[in-house]
């Protein structure tokens, strides 16, 4: 590799990002394994309390591994009490067999402790900051720029790129279609019509000029050389994480990821009420037509079911989130994912 404009971001040895996966997927042992490995990791700080990503920090600190932390940008409340009533009255019976009453279920919404969060990464700095389902206020960014921070945003569109690069960030995540986990859309009621990952990679890149992590379809290396001939600064990989063994990901949705009963992903918005690619499963079939927009308010109505259909092996009521390269996720050390990835560089 001659030029290697990934270390001016991220001060890796190599392009490869693991991606923040949400939900317990991406542990401290995985950041720590893709680091290690050349990468770079992030650690997720959605749906954490500001005490379990500190206590994340200081165990990679302990080790020196430096990381990235990505944030959920609050968005205001879309769902009125009438429409989120009746899809919990829908769903009734899927919480059934837990013992769950979601008919009953309270309508939550929360900002996932946004301040204090801002205030946790400008006590207890990290290199790279970046930000998924919008753009952050103008506050949080120069308190964390202040702090030392380097800062990405999440894109699906030109139109988003141009948006955050007004706002003053580091770099731009553009997130492809064929992403697995939550669409980073902007405008959920709205979005931009769906775009490849190399295609908006190219756009994004030559409309602002700025770095760009290119995320969604990695399937193997030949996907992260064209990704970087196209424009890409570095390549962010997740599903193929998910299997590995410094992966927290359940049982469950390890074993999904490989059995040939799930043969496709989809995007859906039936569990968490915001668009999000995964594997194709009954409770999607049952409810995806019916389901309204509304995060977090669907993700707190249903995040009990998923949780206990996880531990009882129950995989319809489990979200189990997936990119398009799902059936190249391979068990075995996450430096293997890496040294695979990045070998023809």
């Amino acid at each position: 590799m001659t030029a290697q404009p990934w270390r001016q971001l991220f001060g890796s040895g190599t392009p490869l990002v693991g991606a923040p996966l949400g939900g317990g997927a991406s542990t401290p042992a995985l950041v720590r394994a893709v680091t290690a490995a050349g990468g770079f990791g992030f650690l997720p700080a959605g749906y954490k309390t500001p005490e379990a990503v500190a206590a994340d920090l200081a165990e990679l600190d302990r080790t020196g591994t430096p990381c990235g932390v990505n944030l959920f940008v609050p968005e205001p409340p879309e769902i009125d009490e009438e429409t989120f009533r009746r899809y919990a009255r829908e769903i009734a019976a899927e919480g059934a067999p837990y013992g769950l009453d979601l008919a009953g279920a309270p309508l939550v919404h929360d900002d996932d402790h946004w301040a204090d969060k801002i205030d946790l990464l400008v006590a207890h700095p990290v290199p790279v900051v970046s930000f998924t389902f919008g753009l952050p206020d103008a506050a949080a960014v120069a308190a964390l720029r202040r702090a030392g921070s380097r800062l990405l945003v999440t894109v699906t569109s030109v139109a988003e790129a141009l948006a955050a690069r007004d706002l003053g960030v580091d770099g731009l995540v553009a997130q492809g279609t064929e992403a697995g986990g939550h669409s980073g859309t902007h405008t959920p009621r709205r979005p931009a019509p769906p775009t490849s990952t190399l295609p908006l990679v190219r756009d994004v890149a030559a409309a602002t000029d700025l770095p760009v992590v290119a995320a969604g379809g990695v399937a193997g290396p030949d996907d992260v050389r064209d990704l970087v001939a196209a424009g890409a600064t570095a390549v962010a990989v997740g599903t193929l994480l998910l299997r590995t063994d410094e992966s927290g990901a359940s049982r469950t949705h390890r074993d999904a990821l490989a059995d040939p009963a799930f043969t496709r992903t989809v995007l859906t918005r039936a569990f968490t009420g915001r668009p999000a690619r995964g594997l194709h499963n009954a409770f999607i079939d049952r409810y995806e037509a019916t389901a309204p927009l509304g995060y977090p308010e669907l993700h707190h109505l249903t995040r009990g079911m998923r949780v206990a259909a996880a531990a009882a092996g129950h995989p319809d009521r489990v979200h189990l989130w997936a990119g398009t390269g799902y059936r190249h996720a391979t068990t075995g050390p996450a430096a293997d994912v890496v040294g695979r990835l990045t070998a023809t560089l």
